[in-house]
């Protein structure tokens, strides 16, 4: 089953409408009007389509890297122009006791290329038939790193905050956002053990910094199935998930997919 958008609303086609922002900033989502039955793509990839009422959109994922302006995207070998507003996000500074999660040494930078290709590879899949885009909230609790933050790690800068923090205690069930394949599972050196859920025509949801997984790569889960448990592992100063939202490759803000998360208390 799909669902279709019109204007800024997603309309499930047996469940009550759910709001969703054309958020046209780094970070946020373009839903934009295509030919029928077309492909379109963005910087390259491919981009989820969905029908509403007969017309074809392209729901189309902005990076956080996105300079402010004037951008296409590709379809039918045409250009549809669309414009990207300027977004200033907030600042985090965390400091770490592990001094090799500010600066990795050389035996750390080998396992973190290696891993960031694997993870790279499951991000950028673009297969599989989506079943709802209606996402659920995996994991109740405050938000203690919101999307987009510009990350300072012992007075070093790094890369802005790539998806939503939210603290729970270590062993709180995590369920699944929405129906899926597993296509990662590990434990890596900066996000920890983690789950990569592909729910299809490249829409994704990462789960960083668990204690305990329950699913195997391949494995279907249903929506609100249990994934495993919050923990600590990883680059992280408490116990808390990470919930990335990746759409054509690229992590977008969960909230725009998560409503409830606007409601969560910070």
């Amino acid at each position: 089953m799909r669902f279709g958008y019109l204007a800024v609303f997603i309309a499930a086609l047996t469940t009550s409408a759910m709001a969703i922002e054309d958020s046209r900033v780094p970070g946020g989502v373009a839903i934009i009007p295509i030919e029928p039955d077309s492909r379109p793509t963005f910087d390259g990839k491919p981009v989820l389509t969905i029908k509403d009422n007969g017309q074809d959109l392209a729901v189309v994922g902005l990076p956080l890297s996105l300079e402010p302006g004037t951008h296409q995207l590709q379809n039918m070998g045409k250009q549809i122009p669309f414009e990207v507003r300027s977004k200033k996000y907030l600042e985090q500074r965390i400091y770490l006791k592990n001094q090799r999660h500010v600066t990795p040494n050389t035996l750390d930078l080998d396992r973190i290329k290696g891993e960031s290709k694997r993870q790279r590879g499951a991000l950028d899949a673009f297969d599989g038939e989506l079943d709802t885009i209606r996402l659920i909230l995996p994991v109740e609790g405050p938000i203690s790193g919101p999307f987009g933050k510009r990350r300072f790690f012992n007075d070093q800068p790094r890369r802005p905050h790539s998806g939503t923090d939210i603290a729970a205690p270590t062993g709180t069930p995590i369920k699944a956002a929405a129906r899926g394949r597993i296509t990662l599972v590990g434990d890596f050196f900066f996000n920890g053990r983690l789950v990569v859920i592909d729910h299809g025509e490249g829409l994704k949801t990462m789960y960083n910094h668990m204690d305990q997984i329950d699913v195997r790569e391949g494995q279907v889960v249903k929506q609100g199935q249990p994934i495993g448990t919050v923990g600590a592992t990883g680059r992280v100063t408490g116990a808390h998930l990470h919930l990335g939202v990746i759409l054509n490759g690229v992590s977008v803000d969960p909230s725009l997919f998560v409503p409830e998360i606007n409601s969560l208390p910070q």
